[in-house]
């Protein structure tokens, strides 16, 4: 009796701030794949198709996304390609090889009006193009599996590497005499290493499909998030002096894509269908920075 084979699961985005840290966390139980845009570019057919022809997994992860949510706003095409249209395009050459899709997105898909957590089945009324299109994205995933699909949406996030609002705030604290940040925008930060696992639970788990909310545990303004990376850089070395953290109002902080003023997710389903339990985000920021330190 031949061996049994391990099961690939194949990652677009690969090169991301959540496709590193899907690479970093991923179980033996897995052969990984990762896909950069280079290696898989989602807005074109014939890359798709001839990935997962090389391949074969038996899952496909899409990470891959256009996340520059200001840009979006005059790129919307751009963003569409890569958002909507490129993620059914995943959903549709995962089905024709027979693959699982789970497909992040974001909770920008929701307009923050409710005032409390927002569940799987809330209505999404996205604001921005980037809302707009993940939303569309997402819909797209979900219709072409049957239902079969897993989204998973997730917030705020961030890594030790590439462009986020830790590594930003870290720049500005280094090179200005104090920073201001947004103080009435709410949401959950969330380490890109948390949402990683998160998947990587859901992939063990092939019963789990429909939409699922994952992010790090409780909830932070900007302006928190600002005053705690601050807090936790300079017990870790990576600041040598503390600068002033100004709230801002939106209003006074002008951005090209309009933000919800409340995005926080409701991750109870996540709880009972992963059998896991988020970290609170202040946590998961000690540790990335303090791997940052060690770096």
């Amino acid at each position: 009796m031949s061996p049994r084979r391990t099961p690939t699961a194949l990652v677009t985005g690969a090169s991301g701030q959540v496709g590193r840290a899907l690479r970093a966390t991923a179980p033996p139980a897995w052969r990984l794949v990762g896909c950069d845009h280079a290696a898989l570019d989602v807005t074109h057919p014939e890359s798709v198709a001839a990935a997962l022809d090389r391949e074969r997994p038996a899952l496909v992860i899409n990470a891959a996304a256009y996340t520059a949510v200001d840009a979006a706003e005059r790129e919307a095409d751009r963003a569409e390609a890569v958002n909507s249209a490129g993620a059914a395009l995943v959903a549709e050459e995962a089905r024709r090889i027979g693959a699982r899709v789970i497909h992040l997105s974001t909770d920008f898909v929701f307009d923050g009006a409710q005032g409390r957590p927002y569940e799987p089945g809330d209505r999404p009324n996205p604001f921005s193009v980037y809302g707009r299109t993940k939303l569309a994205g997402e819909r797209e995933v979900l219709r072409i599996s049957s239902g079969e699909a897993l989204v998973v949406r997730t917030s705020w996030i961030y890594a030790a590497e590439g462009r986020n609002f830790v590594l930003t705030m870290l720049r500005l604290m280094r090179e200005r005499p104090s920073v201001g940040v947004v103080c009435d925008q709410v949401g959950t930060p969330t380490w890109a290493r948390s949402v990683a696992e998160a998947i990587w639970a859901a992939a063990a788990r092939p019963e789990v499909r429909g939409i699922l909310h994952w992010s790090d545990a409780g909830a932070a303004t900007w302006y928190d998030f600002a005053v705690a990376i601050q807090e936790e850089a300079l017990a870790a070395g990576l600041l040598d002096r503390a600068v002033p953290v100004q709230p801002l109002r939106t209003d006074e902080y002008p951005a090209p894509a309009r933000r919800p003023p409340y995005s926080v997710l409701d991750k109870s389903a996540a709880y009972a269908a992963l059998g896991v339990r988020p970290t609170h985000w202040r946590e998961h920021l000690r540790r990335m920075l303090r791997e940052v330190a060690a770096a």
